[in-house]
């Protein structure tokens, strides 16, 4: 159970990293620091967009108009962090400390 425990635990902070990466990436994007024309910065663009947009996309959807500031990826990350600390505290810990 401390296997799978680790897992669950590396792919929710591998996704808040990619989240993290695509926040600065877009905000390079927007200032104009990173162009798009790179194809690799290009492919990095679309893979983390391809990652993060289908959990951001329903989190916009609900959150009223801010006038240009998106603030759903704060809300995934807190989402993503309670989600890391039940599983913690109420299934890996406690199987854990069982012997499973």
């Amino acid at each position: 159970m401390a296997v799978i425990a680790y897992i669950v635990n590396a792919l929710i902070d591998l996704y808040i990293i990619i989240l993290i990466v695509t926040i600065i990436a877009s905000w390079l994007v927007a200032f104009g620091i990173v162009n798009r024309n790179n194809q690799i910065v290009d492919a990095i663009l679309r893979t983390c967009y391809g990652l993060t947009e289908p959990v951001l996309r329903p989190v916009r959807n609900m959150l009223p108009s801010m006038g240009g500031i998106d603030i759903s990826p704060i809300f995934v990350f807190i989402g993503l962090r309670a989600i890391q600390l039940g599983l913690n505290n109420y299934v890996f810990g406690p199987a854990v400390r069982n012997g499973f």
